[in-house]
């Protein structure tokens, strides 16, 4: 008995090896999600007041979530949100007068939000995320310094795998019409921000 050999079979058998090959490769290059962990989020503020020294301050409330792939440096999503009325500057007048519509305008612009739209590398664990900033009811764009701190599973507690990050950058309060006392210049307008914080993998968003 003769057996013929399909000649198509070794053409068939390698598209199949290489669908195989590629559908791995697209498994391990998928975003994760990550929820930042408000149990360890710091979101401070730090302006110069008559330049004399700089107040530096505090955002008590947040949260967030993002999506990133580890194997290629992409962030393809992300989302912050500051509860406004939660800023603190450990003076009780002042910070009053900062939720009011001098600055922050809580009563009606409650949220502070920052959604990204791109992610840059410019080292082995740096680079530069960019996003848009919603405050006072207007969104810019605004690109944030980058570190990535570690990224293990955690030693204690949920021993989930975790990102350890700090970001920072500067931004000009004005441009969001955050005008009140550059005229005369009592309060600066360059604002600087800093976000430290622990974001563990999660497969849901907030």
């Amino acid at each position: 008995m003769t057996i013929r050999r399909n000649p198509l079979n070794p053409i068939v058998a390698g598209v199949a090896a290489l669908s195989l090959a590629l559908s791995a490769n697209s498994t391990l290059a998928e975003p994760k999600s990550y929820k930042i962990d408000e149990e360890h989020l710091s979101i401070t503020f730090e302006v110069n007041h008559l330049g004399y020294a700089s107040v530096i301050g505090l955002f008590l409330e947040g949260k967030g979530q993002f999506e990133y792939d580890e194997e290629t440096n992409e962030v393809p999503s992300g989302k912050v949100v500051i509860q406004s009325a939660s800023v603190f500057s450990n003076h009780d007048k002042r910070d009053e007068h900062l939720r009011k519509e001098d600055f922050l305008h809580s009563d009606r612009y409650p949220e502070i939000t920052f959604e990204v739209t791109d992610f840059e590398t410019n080292g082995e664990r740096t680079g530069n995320l960019t996003g848009d900033l919603t405050l006072l009811g207007q969104t810019r764009p605004v690109t944030l310094d980058v570190t990535l701190n570690k990224a293990a599973d955690y030693p204690i507690g949920h021993k989930e795998y975790t990102l350890g990050i700090s970001a920072s950058t500067t931004i000009k309060r004005s441009d969001w019409g955050m005008t009140y006392a550059l005229d005369p210049l009592m309060v600066a307008d360059d604002v600087h921000l800093r976000f430290e914080f622990e974001a563990i993998q999660d497969e849901g968003w907030f």
